[in-house]
């Protein structure tokens, strides 16, 4: 190994370790430890103290955990609750985010304010499900109705996003990239139908996998990443974002075992939360050109500001809206803020857009930093917000972190 990959991968793996245990130290867990992950991210980077860089080497572990992160965002959707009363409301209230944002962009563009109105259009749209997943976790809301909802608009938050990345800000042309997305689409149908066929009850292959499960060979997991990098590499042949295959890999796995694998997914958690996650997001940090965050303050409040209006008062609305069995209303106020301060906290698909259009050559380096920082005040603000507002009633017990 290169001598400056191996200080670079060692700064960054000292980040990973810092970052839970000062966490850990702030009362309540209010700074979520992906913040604390950026942040070391930046005093490290090119842009600060300039200890590690992101070379080929350490990108292909930045693509993995990035890919993990969403394997794991798409295995905690269940498929029926996103069919559901509350899945439908959700898509409903991203279209409308969508169309909003559009709108607000254009007015923008012509001022000259704005440049790359699609791609930030689709930023302002996108919910960070991913990262909620753990601090939801860590507040037991994840089997809540809360939870429940934030999973529904998360999940279209980071699904449709993914897919207008794919068509209008594909090379093709926005026919073009339809065309390639539908073939991924049939690519990954027929994908999700082998794990069932091959790992049928009674047949050899499924006792070898259930025998090697917790013997050296970890054959679940072996397969588990199989399904990941296979769906990633097809999403690359094809020259979509490797979000997508990941996304898609994880409503395989949760296809493949819908009740769930408990020692797998601890054993998942550990390979991504203890090392692959946690090295995307510090290297996330070290590309935040801070020097262009502090010199202008005004578009990082304008940004944030416009992720509110976009995307946190349609979900706001929406939340309102939401009836029980018996026509009341399943919110009160402070729930549907809780509800609309998660949905509108982004980060991780704000990285992808405006990498997509950094490449692309319609947006400046500087300009997509700015961006980036704004996704991250929203991790470190909004849910901490929410926190606040959270009252645990005593029956609630943490879900799996």
């Amino acid at each position: 190994m290169d001598a400056a990959v191996a200080t670079s991968l060692f700064w960054i793996v000292v980040a990973a370790v810092l970052a839970p245990l000062i966490a850990g130290l702030v009362p309540r867990r209010l700074i979520p430890e992906v913040v604390l992950l950026l942040v070391a991210g930046v005093l490290i980077g090119p842009y600060a103290l300039d200890l590690a860089e992101t070379g080929s080497e350490i990108g292909i572990l930045r693509e993995l955990g990035l890919g993990m992160l969403f394997l794991l965002a798409g295995y905690e959707i269940d498929p029926a609750e996103l069919r559901g009363r509350g899945g439908r409301r959700a898509m409903v209230t991203w279209c409308v985010c969508m169309l909003s944002a559009l709108g607000t962009v254009a007015v923008l563009g012509t001022t000259g304010q704005v440049h790359a109105e699609i791609a930030v259009a689709i930023a302002l749209t996108s919910t960070a499900l991913g990262t909620l997943l753990p601090i939801l976790a860590d507040r037991g809301l994840v089997a809540t109705p809360v939870g429940r909802s934030v999973l529904n608009h998360g999940a279209f938050g980071e699904l449709l996003p993914v897919v207008a990345m794919a068509i209008l800000l594909g090379a093709r042309g926005a026919l073009g990239s339809l065309i390639v997305l539908l073939a991924f689409a049939v690519v990954a149908v027929l994908v999700a139908v082998l794990p069932t066929w091959i790992l049928r009850e009674g047949t050899r292959f499924s006792q070898f996998v259930r025998l090697g499960s917790d013997t050296t060979a970890q054959i679940p997991v072996r397969l588990t990443m199989l399904l990941l990098v296979g769906l990633i590499a097809v999403a690359a042949v094809f020259d979509l974002d490797i979000i997508l295959g990941a996304f898609a890999a994880g409503f395989i796995l949760r296809r493949t075992i819908p009740a769930g694998d408990e020692r797998l997914e601890k054993k998942l958690d550990g390979l991504g939360y203890g090392f692959l996650i946690p090295i995307f997001f510090v290297t996330s940090g070290m590309a935040i050109d801070v020097g262009a965050v502090v010199g202008a303050p005004g578009i990082l409040l304008a940004f944030l500001g416009l992720l509110i209006l976009v995307r946190g008062v349609p979900v706001f609305v929406a939340s309102r809206l939401e009836r029980d069995a018996t026509g009341n209303r399943m919110f009160g106020t402070a729930e549907q803020l809780q509800i609309a301060l998660y949905s509108t906290t982004g980060l991780p698909l704000i990285v992808a857009v405006t990498g997509v259009a950094v490449a692309a050559g319609q947006m400046s380096n500087a300009s997509a930093s700015i961006l980036v920082a704004a996704g991250a005040v929203t991790v470190l603000v909004l849910p901490m917000l929410a926190g606040l507002l959270h009252r645990p009633a005593p029956a609630e017990t943490p879900e799996r972190a």
